[in-house]
């Protein structure tokens, strides 16, 4: 899911505890790493940081984010071996 406000868009990640934690011990690395492959495929889209909530992780870009931004960053999410993907979810 996206949400726009005034000054941010964010992405919302849905996951479990456990996920969370293993995910922000680790967000400056993943930010680098999602800005890449972003940049990689050549979109214009950045993360700016990785914040955690009670139901999961919201990454905050500079831009609202398409549906190939989301499946994009779905994926690398997805795709980490420190989490277990049966329990992420985006919308």
């Amino acid at each position: 899911m996206t949400i726009k406000g005034l000054l941010r868009k964010q992405i919302i990640v849905s996951m479990n505890n456990d996920n969370i934690v293993k995910f922000i011990l680790n967000s400056s690395d993943h930010i680098t790493n999602i800005n890449r492959v972003l940049k990689n495929i050549k979109l214009e889209i950045k993360v700016d940081y990785i914040c955690s909530e009670t139901s999961g992780i919201v990454i905050v870009t500079n831009k609202v984010a398409s549906s190939l931004n989301l499946q994009t960053i779905e994926k690398y999410v997805k795709n980490l071996n420190q989490i277990d993907s049966e329990n992420v979810e985006t919308s």
